[in-house]
């Protein structure tokens, strides 16, 4: 089945749009994990929909390709628009390069180092900031690294996913680990608790067997 012109076009803008709107999502993840509170995240919370919308967004020609094995004719990814496809693709992106990446994204990280310094007088811990404004730096980097990860499959949504877990656990864990050993040598010689930390890392350099052990008992 031919699509009509009009639905092809705004397919073609659609694709068009997707990774400028994921970088959008990206930032948006970031700022929630700062709500959720910079080193945790709640299952189910808005940090976790906006990573899962990126991915969904990067991958939006592999997801839709369900649809052009059932007949439907799609427009190719990547394939240039012309008219006021092209002009709405070209300003958007113009937009989220030269005004959200370039120029908000800094401008958000430094209130979140304002905040860090702000929750230090407080006697509160600043990592959560810290950590929420070294993610909002990082994010067209992250976005880069998404889409190394697209396996340009139908499943390519849930493979970049599993990516993302595998760099999670294989990078960023055993350097958390790092990070809460010292932080227990700094408390056991402030004469402060110790365990919750050292259990923490432990876990941060386990948490792949441990992911596989549960795999292993209940048989998947």
């Amino acid at each position: 089945m031919t699509l009509p012109q009009i639905i092809g076009e705004l397919l073609q803008l659609l694709f068009g749009l997707a990774a400028p709107a994921a970088i959008c999502t990206m930032v948006l993840a970031g700022m929630a994990l700062r709500q959720e509170g910079g080193v945790n995240f709640q299952i189910g919370g808005n940090f976790q929909k906006w990573i899962l919308w990126s991915a969904i967004l990067l991958t939006l020609p592999q997801l839709l390709s369900w649809f052009a094995g059932q007949g439907i004719s799609l427009p190719p990814q990547g394939a240039g628009g012309g008219g006021w496809v092209g002009t709405m693709q070209s300003s958007f992106k113009s937009f989220v390069s030269s005004f959200i990446v370039a120029r908000l994204v800094p401008v958000t990280a430094a209130f979140f180092v304002l905040k860090a310094a702000l929750d230090t007088a407080q006697g509160h811990s600043p990592l959560g900031s810290i950590v929420a404004a070294i993610f909002m730096l990082s994010v067209s980097g992250t976005i880069q690294l998404f889409h190394c990860w697209n396996s340009g499959t139908p499943f390519a949504t849930t493979d970049m996913l599993v990516s993302a877990w595998n760099f999670i656990a294989g990078y960023i864990l055993p350097e958390a680990a790092g990070l809460a050993v010292v932080g227990a040598i700094v408390n056991y010689v402030r004469h402060k608790p110790v365990g919750s930390l050292i259990a923490a890392a432990l876990a941060f350099l386990s948490i792949s067997a441990i992911w596989k052990l549960i795999q292993t008992m209940v048989g998947a």
